[in-house]
């Protein structure tokens, strides 16, 4: 072989098309690869799920900045102490009002931690799981959820995604059921293809976000009837002013039907046992 065929070969080798496609990153990361990486995104979890046994889930949304009552009040503790050192300012005592917001929603944290445990206590039967409690996966109400089904030793599954600020999973989600996306619609087809239910805590945008999409899907029976349950009656009633939607003919007066008011664990329970007792014949089909 000459020194020009053997350069050449050499760039054959090197070149990345010479690169199985299943192991070029590159390639497979390309714009023109995107349906394929949502097919993967699918397909993933899926197969996880049914190696698991995963049957049906309950969907257990909430915001990320509701922490459990000692982080909230040492949070205030600092910021008043910082208060006493530097003086009343107008950012520091908004800053103070809003730790006090989040300590007086520290309740919900523990709340969705013993929601979780009771559910999760009913979840393992004829060697399969249904049931179970399925997060974004992240912090606060996230976490709480998970936690709570780890308190009873159950599995929790937790759908993770790639945000700007990394999020980490928190450390109660099940090993093994805790799944990466990088798709939002992907992230929001495994929320609700299994769900039994889904029940809301106070949050925010991202809580909003999840809980309108399972509300169209809902609406437009694009997807299996659940029971969708509002925890914190007072909370919700406030954010959003439900009547009124109905009252200026925006939503039909039945969409309101659609939705149910916990302020307990087991009132949210109870929503749900009792809606699947009504409806039967409601199956988990992917919408």
């Amino acid at each position: 072989m000459t020194p020009h065929e053997q350069e050449n070969q050499e760039q054959i080798v090197n070149s990345p098309s010479y690169v199985l496609p299943e192991l070029d990153t590159d390639f497979l990361q390309s714009e023109e690869m995107r349906g394929l990486r949502m097919q993967l995104e699918y397909t993933k979890p899926d197969l996880y799920l049914r190696r698991k046994k995963i049957n049906s889930t309950i969907i257990l949304f909430g915001g990320t900045q509701i922490v459990e009552e000692s982080k909230a009040r040492a949070t205030l503790d600092k910021l008043k102490e910082q208060r006493k050192r530097e003086g009343d300012r107008p950012e520091l005592e908004r800053a103070i009002h809003r730790a006090e917001r989040q300590l007086a929603k520290s309740k919900y944290y523990d709340e969705a931690r013993d929601f979780a445990s009771l559910v999760s206590r009913h979840s393992y039967n004829n060697n399969r799981y249904d049931h179970v409690i399925v997060t974004g996966g992240g912090p606060g109400i996230m976490e709480a959820g998970n936690r709570g089904a780890c308190d009873v030793g159950a599995p929790s599954i937790g759908l993770n995604i790639t945000l700007p600020e990394e999020q980490h999973p928190n450390p109660y989600i099940t090993p093994g059921l805790c799944f990466m996306f990088h798709y939002f619609a992907m992230r929001k087809m495994h929320f609700l293809m299994r769900a039994k239910a889904l029940v809301v805590f106070p949050g925010g945008f991202g809580t909003f976000d999840e809980l309108f999409d399972a509300l169209t899907l809902r609406q437009t029976d694009r997807m299996q009837a659940i029971p969708i349950v509002l925890y914190g009656s007072e909370y919700w009633k406030q954010a959003i002013n439900w009547e009124f939607l109905a009252d200026e003919a925006v939503i039909r007066d039945e969409h309101l039907k659609l939705l149910s008011f916990a302020d307990s664990p087991s009132e949210a329970w109870k929503i749900i046992q009792k809606f699947h007792e009504a409806n039967p014949e409601a199956k988990v089909i992917a919408p």
